[in-house]
C-alpha cells in the first residue's frame, strides 16, 4: 500500500474551503429558525417540535450521500457531485425561507411553507457538508489528520462568525430589524441572500481547487486491492456495518449523544431566554382555546388562536377551520350565530357572517389563555440579533479553543475538559442577565463545540481500517441526529411541563438543562479506547465511471 503523502497547508485548506460558506448558511439557520417562526406566529412551546425536521433529514441523508459517494465516480469526482448538488439547493431555499410569513398567507400556512423549507435548507446543507469530511478522509494521512479536522473546524467556526452577526451588521447599517406581525425583518431576510451569494462563490472555490484522485490511485493510497469481475465480492450494507463497527465508533457516539442534546436546546431556545432575560421583551396574552364542562360532566376542548370572548356568550370564531361538531359530547346544544373574526396580521376585529358555533351556558366554559414573548417588539428583534452576536462569541471561543487543542497531551482529557467547559457556560446562560456578561458563557460553550468538531471525527477515522470511510462517517453522524430528534421530541413537553399559563414560558430553564446534558457527555468521555486501525469490512474499490 502506498503512504498518502503529506499535504502543504494550502491544499489542505482548499479540502476545506468550501466549508466555510456552508457554515454560513448553517448558522443562519441555527441563530434564526426559532425567531423567525417565532416571528410568523408559531407557539413558544412547539419551537422544538420545528428542530425536529433538521437532525431528522441528517439521518436520513447524511448515510445515503456517505455510502453512494463510496461507489461514485464521474468527470467532477467523488464527493464533490453531492457538493454541487447540495449547494444549488441550498441558495435558492435561502431566499425562500425567510420569507414565509410575507406571502399573504394565513398562519398556520405559512409556517407549513417555513417547515417545507427548512426541510430542505437542512437537506441540502448535509448533502453539501458531508464531502468535506469524505475528502479528508480519502485524502489526508493519519499524522495530518488532526491538522486537517482543525482547519475544517477553523473555516467552521470562521463562516459561523459571518453568518451569526449579518444580522446586527445590516441593522448598524441601517436596515430595519422590526416588520409587520407575522412577517421577518429585512435585517434576518437580507441575511439569508447575501449568505446564499456567498454559498455560491465557495463552491466554484472548491469545484476548481479540489482534484480528487483517480480511482485507481485512491485504491492504491488506501490498500484496496481490485479483484476481478467475477470475483468481485457484495458491498456491505449499512446493517452489516454497523455489527462490525469498531467500539470507538459505539463509545464515541455515546459522549456525542448528550453533547448534541444540548446544542439542539440551544438553538431552539437562546433566542427567548436572551429576550427575556437579558432585554426585558414585553410580554402579550394570546387566547389559545377554551373548555366546557356540561352539566352532566363531559368536557369538551378547543384550540385555537381564533376565539373571542364577548359579552355574555363564547364563541368560536375559527375562520374556515370551524370546530368539527361530531367531536363535542352529547348535551351539548349548538347553535348558529354571527361572529366577530380576528385578524391576527392587524391584530383587528371585523364581522364575519360564517355560520360557527357557540355552546349555550357561558357560565360552564372558560377562555384558555397564555402569556407569550411579544415577537413583534424591538426588544425582541434586538434579543433576536444579540443572539446572533452571541453566537459569533461561542464561534471566536471556538476557533482560539481549537488552536490549543492539538498542544493537549491527552485527547481524551481535552475531550472532557471542554466539555465541562461547555456545561459551566450553559448553566451562565441560563441566569446571567446582563447582555455582555453572556459572552463568558458563550466563550465557554465554544470551547466544547470546538471539541465536538475536532476529536470525534479524528478518534474516529483513527480507529478505521482501510475503506468503507464514506459508509462509517455517514453511519456516524446518526450520532449527531438521534440525540437532536430525541431532544426535539422531549422539549415540547419539559418546556409544558414547568410552564404556568400566567407567565411566559421559562426557556431559561431549557438552558440549564443543557448543561446537565453536556456535563454527563463529558463523564461519558472516559468510556472511550482509542485503538488505531480496528479491522473493519473492506471496501468496495473505486471504479471509474467514465
Amino acid at each position: 500500500m502506498k503512504v498518502k503523502p503529506d499535504l502543504s497547508f494550502w491544499k489542505l485548506w482548499n479540502l476545506s474551503f468550501g466549508f466555510f460558506g456552508v457554515q454560513i448558511a448553517y448558522a443562519l439557520q441555527s441563530a434564526n429558525v426559532s425567531r423567525i417562526f417565532t416571528t410568523i406566529g408559531a407557539d413558544p412551546h412547539d419551537l422544538s417540535y420545528f428542530w425536529i425536521l433538521p437532525p431528522l433529514m441528517g439521518l436520513i441523508v447524511q448515510p445515503i450521500v456517505g455510502t453512494a459517494s463510496d461507489k461514485t465516480w464521474n468527470r467532477f469526482g467523488r464527493r464533490l457531485p453531492y457538493l454541487i448538488g447540495g449547494a444549488l439547493v441550498a441558495i435558492i431555499v435561502m431566499c425562500l425561507l425567510p420569507n414565509a410569513g410575507s406571502m399573504g398567507l394565513t398562519i398556520s400556512s405559512a409556517i407549513m411553507v417555513g417547515l417545507i423549507a427548512l426541510m430542505l435548507l437542512d437537506t441540502s446543507i448535509n448533502m453539501a457538508m458531508q464531502p468535506f469530511k469524505m475528502l479528508v478522509g480519502d485524502m489526508v494521512n493519519e499524522k495530518q489528520k488532526g491538522l486537517a479536522y482543525s482547519i475544517q473546524s477553523f473555516l467552521c467556526n470562521a463562516g459561523s462568525i459571518v453568518g451569526y452577526i449579518f444580522p446586527i451588521l445590516f441593522a448598524w447599517f441601517g436596515l430595519k430589524n422590526v416588520a409587520p406581525a407575522g412577517e421577518v425583518p429585512p435585517t434576518v431576510i437580507w441575511s439569508f441572500y447575501i449568505g446564499a451569494a456567498i454559498l455560491l462563490l465557495c463552491v466554484i472555490y472548491s469545484l476548481v481547487k479540489i482534484k480528487e484522485w483517480p480511482p485507481q490511485l485512491y485504491n492504491e493510497y488506501n490498500g484496496i486491492t481490485e479483484q476481478p469481475k467475477d470475483e468481485k465480492k457484495k458491498s456491505d450494507n449499512l446493517l452489516t456495518l454497523l455489527v462490525k463497527a469498531p467500539k470507538t465508533f459505539w463509545t464515541v457516539g455515546l459522549v456525542q449523544f448528550f453533547c448534541w442534546f444540548a446544542f439542539l436546546f440551544m438553538w431552539t431556545y437562546t433566542p427567548g431566554t436572551i429576550a427575556q432575560n437579558a432585554f426585558n421583551t414585553p410580554e402579550v396574552e394570546t387566547v389559545k382555546g377554551f373548555e366546557y364542562t356540561d352539566a352532566e360532566g363531559h368536557k369538551a376542548v378547543a384550540d385555537s388562536k381564533f376565539i373571542l370572548t364577548m359579552d355574555d356568550q363564547i364563541v368560536i370564531a375559527n375562520g374556515k377551520e370551524e370546530i368539527d361538531v361530531n367531536s363535542l359530547p352529547a348535551g351539548v346544544e349548538l347553535k348558529k350565530v354571527g361572529i366577530m373574526s380576528h385578524d391576527p396580521k392587524t391584530n383587528q376585529l371585523f364581522l364575519d357572517e360564517v355560520e360557527n358555533f357557540r355552546v349555550p351556558d357561558p357560565a360552564a366554559a372558560h377562555v384558555i389563555r397564555q402569556v407569550e414573548l411579544d415577537a413583534a417588539t424591538e426588544e425582541y428583534n434586538a434579543a433576536g440579533n444579540w443572539v446572533g452576536v452571541l453566537f459569533a462569541i461561542q464561534a471566536i471561543g471556538s476557533v482560539i479553543w481549537a488552536v490549543l487543542l492539538p498542544r493537549f497531551r491527552s485527547r481524551k482529557f481535552s475531550y472532557s475538559l471542554s466539555l465541562i467547559l461547555g456545561a459551566i457556560g450553559f448553566i451562565g446562560a441560563a441566569f446571567i442577565q446582563n447582555q455582555y456578561l453572556l459572552f463568558i458563557a458563550f466563550a465557554l460553550i465554544g470551547c466544547a463545540w470546538a471539541a465536538m468538531l475536532a476529536w470525534p471525527f479524528t478518534i474516529l477515522t483513527n480507529s478505521l481500517k482501510g475503506g468503507n470511510i464514506g459508509a462509517y462517517l455517514g453511519l456516524f453522524n446518526c450520532s449527531i441526529c438521534i440525540p437532536q430528534i430525541v431532544a426535539a421530541l422531549a422539549g415540547r413537553w419539559i418546556l409544558g411541563a414547568i410552564s404556568t399559563p400566567t407567565a411566559a414560558a421559562p426557556q431559561y430553564m431549557m438552558m440549564l438543562i443543557a448543561g446537565i446534558a453536556i456535563a454527563i457527555g463529558a463523564i461519558c468521555v472516559i468510556f472511550i479506547k482509542e485503538k488505531a486501525a480496528e479491522t473493519t469490512p473492506e471496501e468496495t474499490p473505486a471504479i471509474s465511471e467514465l
